[in-house]
């Protein structure tokens, strides 16, 4: 009889150990993934708290065609838009929430991505731009290719421009202001960009002006040069790839805008838009298929060296 406990003594620890050998296997298993040999892809944008979030949406459907089966995650680098919209999806009641950059390669590395390509959706090479570059840089446990912001060459500043003239009002009619973020920090080297734009385009458009709600070429002076400009039109065109709040208030808003000082003037200011199911939008670059096709480009660079090197 003490034989028979003692074997069924055993038996029942060796049971034991081989259930709980097994539960850590399955333990170890959720901890550690599988590893992704496909790399992911993050769309990094600025952020915005407006309507013209359906940008966003509008790019990614493009992006999603031209390059299907990639894993594609969004971050936010604007902590003001992150914390503000994470506190709107709360009190809704919504499970949706923001992430900044840091926090989607964590949640990729999570996951088993071991290779990421990140595509910036600034338009100029300026401070906000290189922070995403050192944010990956330093950011271990990842390969991370970087694409290039879209006015990084000047091909791509022409290939831009040849777009968009198609909104430009003929210089009978008037006046057209491309309408930039700009930069207040004197240092940063967008500022180059900046200049050399506007130099190209009065060299090129004698009825096309650069103005930048901080920094240079300034809004200020720009405004002056287009009251006094022949033509009863003027045209604002976003160089920002949303429209959002800047477009929406600084520029074109109904009180202390540039449209409301040119409007003082008697001109007539307008800007283009586009229909998106059903509703209104001013067009920032990131509602023109042919721009877009530019920064998928820069991602699809991105995934051949990452193949090569």
């Amino acid at each position: 009889m003490f034989t028979a406990m003692f074997k069924l003594t055993f038996c029942s620890l060796l049971l034991g150990l081989f259930l709980a050998v097994q539960g850590r296997a399955q333990i170890f298993k959720m901890k550690y993934p599988p590893l992704k040999e496909k790399p992911a892809i993050v769309l990094a944008a600025f952020g915005t708290s407006t309507k013209a979030q359906v940008t966003f949406a509008f790019f990614e459907k493009q992006v999603r065609a031209a390059l299907p089966g990639y894993e594609i995650r969004w971050a936010f680098t604007s902590d003001i838009i992150r914390h503000k919209m994470n506190q709107i999806y709360a009190k809704r009641g919504e499970a949706k929430r923001l992430y900044s950059l840091p926090e989607v390669l964590a949640r990729l590395e999570a996951e088993g991505f071991r290779k990421v390509v990140v595509q910036p959706l600034h338009i100029f090479p300026g401070i906000e731009y290189k922070e995403v570059v050192e944010i990956c840089t330093r950011f271990p446990g990842l390969r991370i290719f970087v694409g290039e912001p879209l006015f990084l060459r000047w091909e791509r500043v022409k290939e831009v421009l040849e777009v968009l003239s198609r909104e430009f009002l003929p210089p009978k009619e008037g006046i057209n202001i491309l309408s930039a973020h700009g930069t207040e920090v004197t240092s940063d080297g967008a500022n180059i960009t900046y200049l050399g734009l506007d130099w190209l385009l009065r060299k090129h458009y004698p009825n096309v002006f650069l103005a930048t709600v901080e920094g240079i070429p300034d809004a200020e002076g720009v405004l002056k040069e287009a009251s006094s400009f022949p033509g009863a039109k003027v045209r604002f065109i976003p160089l920002m790839f949303v429209a959002g709040d800047h477009v929406m208030n600084d520029i074109l808003g109904e009180e202390d805008s540039w449209r409301a000082e040119l409007e003082k003037a008697g001109k007539k200011a307008d800007c283009p838009t586009i229909e998106v199911n059903g509703q209104i939008y001013y067009k920032g670059l990131g509602f023109y298929p042919e721009i877009n096709e530019l920064f998928i480009q820069s991602i699809k660079r991105m995934l051949k060296l990452m193949e090569i090197h």
